[in-house]
């Protein structure tokens, strides 16, 4: 009976309604959530199959889903573990209280597209809500591992000690001094020249590696040899002698005072000198180092020039025991640790996760998602690479809601249920005529 129809008609229109008005109140309730994604409600209609000349009215019904694609605007912060993705992805997280109950292994994973992380008692970088940012281990030397994409093992939370102590070995040292030229001439004292260069044990501890520099003096008569003697000698070693070569320099118009030729001891205690880089390595007590004088002809480094025995240049890498300061994550998703010595340590890398269709992910509290038929298996891409984004630190993503163009549909959801009240109410006064003629 047609009239019947309208009446489920009027009753369809108001439940729909009902659900429009469930998603613009989430939307205005979470216009100020970092994070939130908007609701809609799509209608369509309903069509019952019609018989001749009679019509019966199919309704409506109503699909609910949120528009996790869309991007809302990035509003800066002062906290540089505040994240936030630009462009396409999501940032890998779990739970505080997983990662409370469980061993670090076999975590859930949810995809979050920003987080204000800050560390926990523990040192996880967890949101107030209980979120905790996971990413791939660095080794040792900030390098990070191959790890499979397309599944989360690998992933584990990040975690940072905030009283964590580092150093850095020194592995390079590059020697810039000049040789007095008047003490391989005949007749002067050939006095050995000292000079202790600074380095850093693989525990941070200060060591010196001491350089000796003796002339060779000719006989009275004779010219100026422009040779020395390197000896070097460690001190974390007792002093042992790490290193011994003969050093001849130049005494040409248009080279002079430059290193001719290097040449080892005998018996031969350290590397090769490579005339090219004008390195050679000698092994202190805690492994190798390279050690630079200069190349040949190239006037650095050594040098053997006037009168004066002076350093002219000295530099190295390596540091003495420092402690965290800071933490930052840069765009391509690396972690990096901060020390107050000047040292920057790799320690993690946060990939983007990305899949064919983001509206079919689950919505969960605190503006989380997880992976489900509807959306895709997902990919575990670097930041920046691929067709994800990048990550943007010292920033949280805001609400995708828009309270004008909400408010605006209100104002047709409560004309449209009052409409649709207004059917019912119309069939009820139709059927009580109908109920009247047989009065």
């Amino acid at each position: 009976m047609t009239i019947s129809s309208s009446l489920n008609a009027g009753v369809a229109g108001l439940s729909v309604n009902a659900s429009r008005l469930a998603t613009i109140a989430d939307n205005i309730a979470n216009s100020g959530t970092h994070g939130y994604k908007k609701a809609v409600a799509d209608f369509s209609s309903m069509v019952i199959d019609q018989g001749s000349g009679i019509y019966s009215a199919g309704g409506v019904r109503v699909t609910t889903q949120r528009l996790i694609d869309e991007s809302g605007a990035l509003g800066t912060t002062n906290n540089a573990t505040d994240l936030a993705v630009r462009g396409r992805g999501f940032l890998p997280v779990t739970t505080n209280s997983a990662v409370n109950a469980a061993d670090g292994t076999d975590l859930p994973l949810y995809l979050a597209t920003t987080g204000s992380f800050r560390t926990d008692a523990d040192g996880y970088l967890v949101t107030p809500s209980g979120v905790t940012l996971m990413g791939w281990p660095a080794e040792a030397d900030g390098s990070i591992p191959s790890f499979p994409r397309d599944t989360s093992v690998g992933l584990e939370p990040v975690q940072v000690n905030v009283n964590q102590f580092t150093s850095e070995p020194t592995t390079r040292i590059s020697l810039g001094v000049n040789l007095p030229g008047t003490d391989t001439t005949a007749g002067s004292a050939g006095d050995t020249r000292q000079l202790s260069v600074e380095y850093f044990d693989n525990l941070g501890t200060s060591q010196s590696i001491d350089a000796y520099f003796t002339p060779t003096v000719p006989a009275s008569g004779d010219p100026a040899s422009n040779t020395w003697t390197m000896v070097l000698r460690d001190s974390a070693s007792n002093d042992a002698i790490i290193g011994e070569y003969t050093v001849v320099f130049e005494d040409s118009r248009t080279a002079g005072g430059t290193i001719q030729s290097v040449s080892q001891g005998v018996p031969p205690v350290g590397g090769t000198w490579n005339s090219t880089t004008g390195a050679f390595t000698v092994d202190v007590l805690g492994g190798p180092i390279e050690f630079n004088i200069g190349a040949q002809g190239s006037g650095a480094g050594l040098t053997q020039l006037s009168d004066s025995f002076a350093p002219t240049a000295i530099s190295k890498d390596g540091s003495p025991v420092g402690n965290l300061v800071s933490v930052e994550v840069d765009a391509n998703g690396f972690v990096h640790a901060n020390f107050d010595v000047g040292i920057t340590r790799t320690v993690y890398q946060i990939p983007l996760i990305d899949l064919p269709n983001p509206n079919g992910l689950m919505s969960h509290d605190n503006q989380l998602y997880s992976t489900s038929a509807e959306s895709g298996s997902f990919f575990l891409w670097d930041a920046g690479d691929g067709p994800t984004g990048d990550i943007v630190a010292y920033a949280l993503e805001e609400s995708t809601t828009d309270v004008a163009a909400e408010l605006t549909q209100l104002i047709q959801t409560q004309r449209a249920y009052s409409s649709n009240a207004k059917i019912i109410q119309t069939v009820d006064e139709m059927l009580q005529e109908t109920t009247n003629i047989i009065r």
